[in-house]
């Protein structure tokens, strides 16, 4: 099968753009106009297809660090939540710092460039969409494929853009000419997600059930973008039905084993949706997924830099009762499973219960970083700034690895849309529907899951190198996980339950800032973590998350001195900054 970024260069031997011969695609973006008569045919129009693909990957914007406009979204999803800490050492990226301790301001460039890469990929989008009516070669049913596709792109962009900004911009394609750059100067009045939905929901009757390049959108990723739009839009009503075709009638299972979601061996799995695609080899690494590569330990074989740790809060989380339950009292908050200081920090404290997703989710001390190594402080970059917890979910496996950067490369794919996702959206839309008994059964499937013992992270001991380890025969840690045995009967129990299992589900994925955003809990939950946390991280001391400023992000200063028209912007500041 076809990777989706193998077909570009199939296409870039035929579209004349005018790029330098050591520039690949993955890596430097065409400088040529996107439009033309090179480009008014079908190879034209497929060819800039897969350049709008691109921008998903963080990739193709001129400037700036691809880490700043993620597809993982690590800065503005995780580190900015109670599941991240930024890591490395305090003068490390002072940009990260700011939105860590929720010094939003308008002039960050992370920022900045957050909202460029959003609006960079819509105009690929629309620019596809406007170029299917100019070229003459297409045949209808492939048109209408190619639009739906663009569409697709369009609604994801769209999407992350509403997530960040509480007023963003809709740019559709009749606000778009590369003739008239005026054009797309249009004013943001309000919430955009009606125009989301509805991208999504032109994507989804365009598009077919699979696809035979892997990466390209299909029917089923619309589908599940819908939802995922129309849940968090607060409409579970419109949501439900959605996502009750696709877990009931859509082509997708659990895998086995709950790592399965991230490792380069078990890419583009049965749990899969839409995912990331990323490639490596030892000739060429511009596939790569290095949006995320400050993120890597600071030891061989990746030695740097040190980014994305998870905090004492995120580890005391994975508790669990004798029943393997979690801790719905949130006794957890005052009860911790590893030493946060002293001489054994990061060590277990007696032999505690815990998920077993905890050591698929983070590194800690004594136990087997994704095979690589038995994990040790030294993969921290500063231990008493950031402690000695280190992200897990986003590392290649040794036989993933990628040898170019510093050893930060992979071809790790992000499983961006899994059925995992969508089982938890249904089981919300279950409680807010009363259906308790229903949302049970979806979270009962993925505890299920996690309690294969098969998929237990190991038990290992440290051999006579720091790279050499043997394998107990036995699970690394105390692992009890059981399912919701009793019928859910309280609504708002249920609720805490189903977002107790989200946390602990896709933690460090990039979601929690916008998952407590769209619940309207921020607050009361990040500045509660901010006093539990800063006893460790002294840092965090007497920062504080402010409602309803610190809910989202500001529109950056740069976009909005480049929205002028006639003299006046047509972007207008959140009255909050």
């Amino acid at each position: 099968m076809k990777n989706l970024k193998n077909l570009f260069f199939a296409s870039l031997a035929i579209v004349t753009l005018t790029v330098a011969c050591d520039e690949e695609f993955l890596t430097k973006e065409p400088q040529a106009s996107l439009s033309g008569p090179a480009l008014a045919n079908s190879d034209g129009v497929e060819g800039k297809l897969v350049s709008a693909y691109r921008t998903l990957a963080g990739y193709g914007m001129s400037g700036g660090g691809t880490w700043y406009y993620s597809t993982w979204s690590w800065i503005f999803g995780a580190i900015s939540s109670d599941n991240a800490l930024k890591g490395t050492d305090a003068g490390d990226q002072p940009e990260h710092s700011f939105i860590e301790t929720y010094d939003f301001n308008t002039f960050n460039v992370h920022n900045r460039d957050k909202w460029r890469s959003g609006y960079w990929g819509i105009a690929r989008a629309n620019d596809v969409i406007n170029s299917v009516a100019e070229a003459e070669d297409i045949d209808a049913a492939r048109a209408a494929e190619i639009v739906g596709e663009a569409k697709f792109i369009r609604g994801w962009q769209h999407f992350e853009m509403q997530k960040m900004y509480r007023t963003p911009k809709y740019v559709s394609e009749a606000n778009f000419s590369l003739d008239d750059l005026e054009a797309s100067k249009v004013p943001n009045t309000g919430k955009i997600w009606a125009n989301i939905i509805q991208d999504f929901a032109d994507a989804a009757a365009a598009l077919p059930a699979t696809q035979a390049e892997v990466g390209r959108a299909t029917k089923w990723a619309a589908l599940a973008y819908q939802a995922k739009a129309l849940v968090y839009s607060g409409d579970y009503t419109s949501a439900l039905p959605i996502l009750e075709n696709i877990v009931n009638n859509g082509p997708f299972t659990l895998v086995d084993k709950f790592e399965d979601n991230y490792l380069v061996a078990t890419r583009n799995n049965s749990e899969s949706i839409f995912e990331i695609q990323y490639a490596v080899s030892s000739a060429d690494t511009n596939a790569s997924n290095a949006e995320i590569g400050l993120a890597h330990p600071y030891i061989a074989p990746w030695g740097c830099c040190g980014f994305l740790q998870a905090p004492q809060d995120l580890v005391d989380f994975f508790q669990t009762d004798a029943n393997g339950l979690p801790l719905l009292d949130e006794s957890w908050k005052t009860t911790h499973i590893t030493n946060p200081t002293g001489a054994n920090i990061g060590e277990p404290i007696g032999d505690p219960r815990v998920d077993p997703r905890l050591d698929h989710t983070v590194g800690r001390p004594g136990q087997l970083f994704k095979r690589h190594h038995i994990m040790q402080v030294d993969y921290i970059r500063d231990l008493t700034y950031a402690g000695p917890y280190f992200s897990k979910k986003h590392i290649a496996e040794p036989e993933g690895f990628g040898i170019g950067g510093w050893g930060n490369l992979s071809a790790n794919n992000f499983r961006i849309m899994r059925l995992g996702h969508v089982k938890l959206w249904l089981a919300e839309a279950y409680v807010e529907a009363g259906r308790l008994e229903d949302a049970r059964a979806q979270i009962n499937d993925l505890r299920r899951r996690a309690a294969n013992p098969a998929g237990f992270n190991p038990g290992a001991t440290q051999g006579a190198t720091r790279a050499d380890y043997s394998l107990t025969g036995a699970p690394g840690a105390n692992y009890v996980i059981g399912e919701y045995t009793a019928a859910w009967t309280d609504q708002a129990l249920a609720r805490r339950a189903v977002r107790y299992e989200t946390r602990l589900e896709t933690a460090m994925e990039g979601n929690r800032f916008f998952d407590l955003q769209r619940w309207g809990v921020q607050a009361q939950v990040l500045n509660e973590y901010l006093s539990r946390e800063s006893r460790y991280r002294i840092y965090l001391q007497g920062k504080s998350f402010t409602s309803p400023k610190n809910e989202f992000y500001p529109i950056p200063t740069y976009a909005i001195d480049r929205s002028f028209s006639e003299g006046e912007p047509t972007l207008t500041q959140d009255p909050n900054y």
